[in-house]
């Protein structure tokens, strides 16, 4: 063999090596990573090739699966029961447009590729499990109470039983049927491009991942912090706090909903009841930023609550260093703070439930085809975070705002009901129509509840929009759902 020859030879077999080298590479290191990949049409179509697992409300599905027509390529697609109203929990699963929501999140489950669910068989053949199943802790006459009650009206609500921190209903409107997107054709191409362009963004979570300014009800906030600090011992001793007030670090005068001076010198009690702006902005400048935001974060702001959805963005009490107006300000809902139904229903859950706030959770169980539990959200973490003196003060003045104040509308016949008003501010100079927000929890000899509720948009006058003209009545209505069963 001569020299060129043997040198080509050479040459070629270094390339074989590489070749198998890289091959190698690829199928044993690689392999996963590219199967795994969401650009990989072949999981989509794996994902609908057999009917999928359900989502479970009450112990019947509210999901299903059924033959695509037309299609070479998805065998199945999904279908929901009630769409509209299950939505802010199923999310939707799509052949197109991907997959939201307890949709998202349990996809491996739900069609099957989950290596929990696998057979010794199946992990040998490679073969896709039968897929499983989520239980969620829904209450369907408490979600469709919040459903009906939010008809005519754009905004979201969230009740939570307070002593298991399981999730009763999570409503928006406007809403959406997931079922319109589910395939792949004309009509679901239509739908979605509808559902985008659609200002009331009925396919965002705003129960769980809109913050918006709290108002009046983050005043729940500050009385704990200024109760837990020991600014004061009882809610009924007079404050001493001046109305007319004038916020601290400025000239600028802040008025409350009662006409000047109604709110002069009142007690805790009396000042939540006529929700008296100077009392809790001072309250706010008295305890200063850090203790303030120490209150809020351990109420659950500034932290994504995982339900297991995931509620980013979140809740917010500033972090920055504010001026004394500004903490001021946030002692009544406004400047930077901003919450979502769900977190003002946590601050409500946790002083309803003795100062103890238990974590909130949507999915009680998640099961294999056989009902084999796989995870289980039945022992949810809590902590104590205010003391219960605290929480029974809290309790009881937000019983005399249902009882003699702005929240009558949300009283239930033959349970113990306290609630907070809110209305707050938005826009350029108040250029938008005002938020109108009530937070509230409800109570029997045997059972609990909490509900947040906001208006974001409704045909209400301007002047007359309000948190207990508003919000409490879907309140109202989603607790007697609950207490009365």
């Amino acid at each position: 063999m001569n020299k060129t020859i043997r040198r080509a030879s050479v040459f070629c077999l270094l390339l074989v090596l590489a070749l198998l080298v890289r091959v190698t590479w690829v199928q044993a290191y690689q392999g996963q990573a590219l199967a795994d990949d969401k650009n990989n049409r072949r999981n989509v179509i794996g994902q609908y090739a057999n009917p999928l697992g359900n989502i479970i409300v009450g112990g019947e599905a509210i999901t299903g699966s059924v033959k695509t027509e037309g299609s070479k390529d998805y065998a199945y697609k999904r279908t929901y029961t009630d769409g509209p109203l299950y939505a802010p929990i199923t999310g939707h699963t799509s052949q197109v447009y991907n997959s939201t929501m307890l949709e998202g999140i349990y996809r491996s489950i739900l069609n099957g590729s989950d290596n929990r669910l696998k057979s010794f068989m199946d992990i040998l053949t490679n073969k896709r499990a039968d897929p499983g199943n989520v239980l969620t802790t829904i209450d369907k006459d408490v979600q469709k109470a919040g459903f009906d009650a939010l008809q005519g009206k754009q905004g979201s609500a969230v009740a939570i039983d307070p002593s298991t921190g399981e999730i009763l209903g999570i409503v928006n409107n406007p809403t959406y049927d997931p079922g319109s997107i589910t395939g792949s054709g004309k009509d679901a191409e239509a739908a979605w491009v509808k559902l985008s362009e659609n200002q009331g963004a009925p396919m965002l979570n705003n129960a769980l991942r809109k913050p918006q300014a709290p108002g009046s009800t983050f005043k729940l906030v500050t009385l704990a912090a200024a109760l837990e600090d020991g600014l004061f011992t009882s809610i009924d001793t007079p404050t001493g706090i001046q109305d007319p007030y004038t916020i601290p670090g400025t000239k600028t005068p802040l008025r409350s909903e009662v006409a000047t001076p109604g709110c002069n010198n009142v007690t805790l009690r009396d000042g939540l009841k006529k929700s008296c702006n100077n009392v809790f902005a001072e309250l706010a400048h008295r305890l200063g930023q850090d203790k303030m935001r120490a209150m809020a974060e351990k109420l659950g702001f500034n932290t994504d609550a995982e339900i297991p959805i995931g509620t980013n963005p979140t809740s917010k009490y500033p972090s920055k260093k504010m001026s004394k107006d500004q903490v001021a300000q946030t002692g009544i809902g406004q400047f930077d703070v901003q919450a979502t139904p769900l977190q003002m229903a946590m601050v409500a859950a946790a002083i309803e439930n003795g100062g103890k706030l238990v974590a909130p959770h949507v999915v009680s169980e998640v099961t294999d085809s056989s009902g084999n539990v796989l995870e289980s959200f039945k022992d949810p973490k809590s902590k104590q975070v205010m003391s219960e003196k605290t929480a029974s003060m809290i309790r009881d003045a937000m019983r005399t705002v249902v009882s003699d104040g702005g929240g009558k509308p949300a009283q239930v016949s033959g349970a113990e009901v306290g609630g907070k008003t809110g209305t707050a501010q938005r826009g350029v100079n108040n250029s938008l129509s005002p938020l109108a927000w009530f937070t509230s929890y409800g109570k029997t000899s045997g059972k609990q509840i909490v509900v947040a509720v906001v208006v974001d948009r409704s045909d209400t006058d301007r002047s007359e929009i309000g948190g207990g003209l508003l919000a409490a009545p879907v309140a109202q209505k989603m607790m007697e759902a609950w207490l009365k069963k």
